[in-house]
């Protein structure tokens, strides 16, 4: 999207988006728009529902129980979503929150919660991760919006890999793995759809290591000599797949 319109504020819609076709706002955000931002009639907004594309949108009937918007312009053409899988091991709240904000900034088109025996949290909520995913996008200028897979247990998840996920190899980021560079070992899956997993803090209990290990679709790597805490960790692996075989290329 063009720098020149990073000045408005942007809001993720599910309706369709085309010229002139009214958008109606519900209560969170009309509140949001004219009481937290205090916009009003003729002011603009970025609308996007991760279909169509960005659109810059006058406010039309700034009614508090329901703000109306008209696309006007579209400012960014829709991009292809990504195919990058991306599961981890739920950690607490408030990193939990950070690690799936990142990886929607880094381009991960599914995010799945993955049970394990170290995980520090268990059953959650679907609209929360969904709502930190909308908030990344948004803040930052994201049009292909990450589906939010449900939670899985790391068992299920491999039992049921390949009808799933047919020939995706599995990177999975082992503090185990031999230490050194990762970029040979990825440089081999080039062309190939690929998922990345990031086990839990203090890592993955030994015989789900042998239970990945074992699978001839799992790649293990290493993320270098230094142990890292589970959101870090992710953005690192993140960001090396995206460089290496990814869309930073």
């Amino acid at each position: 999207m063009p720098r020149s319109y990073k000045s408005f504020p942007r809001l993720f819609v599910e309706q369709p988006l085309s010229e002139h076709d009214a958008v109606k706002l519900g209560l969170e955000q009309t509140t949001y728009l004219l009481t937290v931002l205090r916009l009003g009639k003729g002011d603009s907004v970025i609308l996007f529902n991760g279909r169509d594309g960005a659109w810059l949108a006058r406010i039309v009937d700034p009614h508090r129980k329901g703000a109306t918007l008209e696309p006007g312009l579209q400012t960014a053409h829709q991009t292809p979503a990504s195919d990058l899988w991306y599961g981890f091991a739920p950690i607490k709240q408030g990193r939990l929150d950070y690690l799936v904000q990142k990886a929607t900034e880094m381009g991960a088109g599914t995010i799945q919660p993955v049970v394990t025996r170290f995980s520090q949290v268990h059953r959650l909520k679907p609209e929360k991760l969904r709502a930190n995913v909308i908030e990344a996008a948004e803040q930052c200028e994201v049009l292909t919006v990450p589906s939010v897979a449900p939670e899985i247990a790391l068992t299920d998840l491999l039992a049921g890999w390949r009808a799933e996920h047919g020939l995706r190899r599995l990177i999975l980021c082992d503090e185990s793995a031999p230490a050194g560079s990762p970029i040979d070992r990825l440089r081999d899956l080039e062309g190939l759809p690929v998922g990345l997993l990031v086990g839990p803090e203090g890592g993955f209990a030994d015989e789900e290591r042998q239970q990945l290990l074992a699978e001839d679709f799992v790649v293990p790597v290493s993320l270098g000599p230094r142990i890292l805490r589970a959101d870090t960790a992710a953005v690192a692996a993140l960001a090396v797949v995206q460089a290496i075989i990814g869309d930073w290329r």
